[in-house]
């Protein structure tokens, strides 16, 4: 190992690493990223996501809720819809992340 990469990982905020890690874990679904990168444009309700996304309005529904839970979406009310969006700046770095290094082997 290098001996600077030993110090590029101490210089690391232990809190910013544990954020990062929750963040990480919580978009480990593919679902999920499908939700957050339709959230990219903008504010949605769930039933916009829903047919977007062709998932069961329950299924959107507990994937909104987890990422509510843990501060990467909120949501607000309008008359009976709920609408949500992107509140974690981390999200959009992580979805331009996975287009730009071929994480799906789309390239090469």
């Amino acid at each position: 190992m290098r001996p600077n990469a030993i110090s590029l990982v101490r210089s690391i905020d232990p809190q910013a690493l544990a954020k990062a890690a929750v963040v990480i874990r919580v978009l480990g679904h593919p679902d999920r990223l499908r939700i957050l990168e339709l959230l990219e444009e903008g504010e949605r309700c769930v039933g916009e996501i829903q047919q977007a996304l062709g998932l069961p309005q329950a299924i959107v529904s507990q994937h909104l809720a987890r990422m509510r839970a843990w501060d990467i979406v909120e949501s607000r009310r309008e008359g009976i819809r709920v609408y949500y969006r992107i509140i974690e700046p981390k999200v959009r770095q992580i979805l331009d992340c996975i287009r730009h290094c071929d994480v799906a082997g789309n390239g090469s």
